[in-house]
């Protein structure tokens, strides 16, 4: 992509961020791999770190900013939105969840969780949570997620032992980011079993 884009790169990773923050029907684009991926390429030389940073955390904080003002104008109703080829009300209703347990806090701990990152400032926006409370957790959490998964690229991403297994540390990068949600999945399917046996 850089080779045949050139600068036009920076424009798609910040389109990518923006839609996967901003959009509730595209979750499934890649975040924190993304991030690693182009830090370990701005430790080349081949895009500039600190444009990088700049950009994609603007994308990150106006991808939520965005979402935030869908999920308050469309309210509650979306509850009710039959299961779709690009919507998953079922996501919705966890990261409900998710935001019950965990307040606002949720929209910085989001930002490391797949699916929920895209969801939780939607749910925000439902929950009509005061935009300036809103605001401060999205800047910081927008910028933290940013600095984490780009420099851990940038200053990580060529060692040699990662440049030699790129691919498998993109997936595992995957999978770590994912496990939190897997884990309070099973701890709800578990909880979800106490109760029926109980009853």
């Amino acid at each position: 992509m850089i080779h045949a884009y050139g600068t036009w790169t920076y424009a798609l990773l910040f389109c990518i961020v923006f839609l996967e923050t901003g959009l509730v029907v595209t979750p499934f684009l890649p975040g924190d791999s993304l991030l690693f991926a182009a830090g370990s390429f701005a430790a080349l030389g081949a895009l500039d770190v600190s444009v990088l940073f700049v950009l994609l955390s603007m994308a990150a904080i106006l991808g939520d900013t965005v979402n935030y003002a869908i999920g308050k104008y469309l309210g509650p109703k979306v509850f009710h939105f039959p299961r779709s080829r690009f919507f998953n009300p079922e996501h919705l209703r966890r990261t409900h969840d998710f935001y019950e347990k965990y307040g606002a806090k949720t929209i910085v701990i989001a930002r490391f969780v797949p699916i929920v990152r895209t969801f939780a400032p939607f749910v925000a926006g439902i929950g009509a949570m005061s935009y300036p409370r809103f605001l401060a957790y999205n800047v910081f959490g927008g910028i933290l997620w940013v600095a984490v998964c780009l420099f851990a690229g940038y200053f990580f991403g060529n060692l040699p032992i990662v440049r030699q297994n790129f691919t498998l540390v993109i997936l595992a990068i995957i999978v770590i980011s994912v496990l939190p949600a897997v884990f309070e999945f099973l701890r709800h399917r578990r909880e979800q079993a106490r109760r029926a046996t109980a009853a």
